[in-house]
């Protein structure tokens, strides 16, 4: 019987064991997803400014002009003499100033192109919304639970230019359940999602959107 008993203690130890080791991976797992989310996030914010940098730069190359040929005959060299002391010294002061010249004709078109790249910039940073919230939109408009496949579809329908893929977007829900942004349930083998704070984090992210857009 003392033998029975201790096999039984020590079979118990280690299923306490083993269920602690379990939930840690299951925590740990959801870290890494929130983490592998946040970076596809940035990725393709990257991504997008890249080819909108791209536009700039090609509509910039169409609208400055290419530089003319000089016509202007070159004299021919001519052989310093006693009387002409002073003729090296003029030919390098031309030389500074037509440098000078063609430094301050390339300022402006320089400044141009700075000024048109901050612009994309801003633009893309003020209006594309991040996956994040576009995720927790479509979870807090909808009362039943959804999955990962029918967020994403709903995401590509709603913003077909962003083509994001369900694997991100079930990373990008696992970060919301780890932040406690979002419920996670499972039917049979099936994993479906809700929102925690139903429309009305939606609604307060538009008034604020709304209110930096006026500002």
């Amino acid at each position: 019987m003392s033998e029975t008993a201790t096999t039984t203690e020590v079979a118990s130890q280690y299923a306490a064991q083993v269920a602690g080791d379990l939930e840690r991976n299951a925590q740990e797992q959801e870290h890494i997803g929130a983490d592998i989310a946040t970076l596809q996030e940035k990725l393709t914010a990257l991504q997008h400014d890249h080819s909108v940098l791209v536009n700039i730069q090609q509509a910039l190359a169409s609208t400055v002009p290419a530089p003319a040929a000089d016509s202007t005959p070159v004299p021919s060299p001519r052989k310093k003499t006693a009387a002409e002391p002073g003729g090296g010294r003029r030919s390098r002061a031309e030389k500074t100033t037509a440098s000078r010249g063609r430094a301050a004709a390339k300022k402006p078109v320089a400044k141009k192109a700075r000024a048109a790249k901050a612009a994309g910039k801003a633009a893309v940073k003020s209006d594309a919304p991040t996956l994040v919230e576009l995720v927790r939109r479509h979870l807090a408009a909808r009362s039943e639970p959804r999955s990962a496949a029918e967020v994403a579809a709903g995401v590509n329908q709603a913003h077909p230019e962003r083509a994001v893929q369900t694997t991100v977007v079930r990373n990008t829900l696992e970060g919301l359940v780890a932040k406690q942004h979002a419920q996670r349930t499972k039917q049979g083998s099936s994993v479906y999602y809700t929102a925690t704070g139903g429309p009305e984090p939606v609604a307060a992210s538009e008034a604020s959107a709304q209110a930096e857009k006026s500002k």
